[in-house]
């Protein structure tokens, strides 16, 4: 599961991430506790305790004390929100600036985009 590229902790978060975006982890779903995870993937608690703990500030999973972690009720929406935001910045931003210095108007980004939305289909 865990590769050289990003810190484990930010792999197991966006690890659930995904699965709540595919749907195999739920609103309100019970997720794996710290331990569990942390004996499953043979890493180190503190690690996996990191990964909720950011996951829990970002309001995506919420904890009840003494029962365990659980899947927030909009944390789906909060992802994909979150993705189209990154997205924008991310593809769109640079496209409109690379546009404009080459002088093409928005009106015609905007005129291939509604075009290709037919054949995406």
């Amino acid at each position: 599961m865990f590769d050289d590229g990003s810190p484990i902790y930010r792999q197991i978060a966006d690890q659930i991430k995904a699965e709540i975006m595919n749907g195999s982890l739920e609103p309100g779903g019970k997720v794996m506790s710290t331990n569990q995870y942390a004996a499953f993937y043979q890493i180190n608690p503190a690690t996996a305790q990191k990964a909720f703990r950011e996951l829990v500030d970002e309001g995506v999973l919420y904890k009840q004390r003494g029962v365990g972690m659980f899947v927030a009720e909009d944390a789906r929406d909060k992802l994909a929100a979150d993705f189209r935001e990154r997205f924008f910045e991310r593809v769109l931003a640079p496209l409109v600036r690379e546009a404009r210095q080459a002088g093409i108007p928005l009106t015609d980004i905007i005129d291939y985009l509604k075009a290709q939305e037919g054949v995406l289909k």
